[in-house]
């Protein structure tokens, strides 16, 4: 990973384009897997047209890859250049209110190096899923503690109130698909889709903000853009559904703006409401 995160930028992009376009070529079952996925999402797409963002998917991934390596290896201050940063001032209000910040982020290819751009503005911890192998998954978390504050594993819901009861700002994205036990079903791009309803919990057992972000590779596959919108009002409301509701709002919009870069690779809709047949 070291050696490919000093490549120099239009050759490290180009070897994750290669790898998309392999993975896209040869590993089949995460292809039906994201094809299923743009087909419920975008039916409006005509059939060429969700062949072509599939593929673009992968290539996006692909190029995640190699940005990953780079936002864990590489230190973060060699990279400013690189990204701009709008809606500073809705974080530092929502931080200003010694409350403690919890960040609703999404799982783009550009999560790990948009972390890393992150940290030149604003400290953070994050959430995230511990690794099954156990020297990747020491790796990984001693990368990405160089880059956040702390590491939080997502199953461990008293650090991440104890984090941010301390006033730490903690980045978790929601917009996964946990199972039945800990989801209420909400709207998600038409479909009712598992929704984790541990935002609003988190929000409601520590009072913090709810502040999104936005996070996406430019055209130009050089610089990065980093949004950050105003804190969610009146949240969590006390109605679940509204609440997991309006969490998918925000991350179905944010999808919608570049949707090639998101990590359409995994089930999303796996756990389907009663009655309804699997879709993979």
């Amino acid at each position: 990973m070291h050696v490919v995160a000093w490549l120099p930028w239009r050759l490290k992009l180009w070897v994750g384009k290669v790898i998309g376009l392999l993975a896209w070529r040869f590993i089949k079952r995460r292809r039906h897997i994201t094809e299923t996925n743009i087909a419920l999402c975008f039916p409006e797409k005509s059939a060429d047209e969700q062949h072509r963002l599939v593929k673009e998917i992968f290539i996006a991934n692909g190029m995640g890859l190699v940005e990953t390596a780079t936002g864990w290896c590489r230190n973060a201050e060699s990279l400013r250049h690189r990204v701009a940063y709008h809606g500073q001032e809705n974080l530092a209000r929502a931080q200003a209110q010694g409350k403690g910040v919890l960040i609703v982020g999404v799982h783009f290819s550009t999560l790990d190096l948009g972390g890393a751009l992150h940290s030149l503005f604003f400290s953070a911890d994050a959430v995230y899923r511990p690794h099954n192998n156990p020297l990747f998954e020491r790796f990984m978390t001693r990368a990405r503690s160089q880059v956040f504050g702390q590491a939080i594993d997502r199953h461990d819901l008293r650090g991440m109130v104890r984090r941010i009861k301390a006033g730490r700002t903690v980045w978790y994205s929601p917009d996964q698909d946990y199972g039945r036990d800990v989801s209420v079903f909400a709207p998600l791009f038409g479909q009712q889709a598992a929704t984790i309803r541990l935002t609003a919990k988190i929000a409601r057992l520590t009072g913090a903000p709810v502040v999104p972000l936005m996070y996406h590779r430019n055209p130009d596959n050089q610089t990065y853009t980093i949004t950050c919108l105003p804190a969610l009002d009146n949240f969590p409301s006390g109605d679940e559904v509204a609440d997991a509701t309006r969490v998918n709002e925000f991350i179905e919009q944010a999808i919608r703006k570049h949707p090639e870069q998101y990590l359409w690779l995994h089930r999303r809709f796996k756990t389907r409401p009663e009655g309804e047949a699997g879709v993979y």
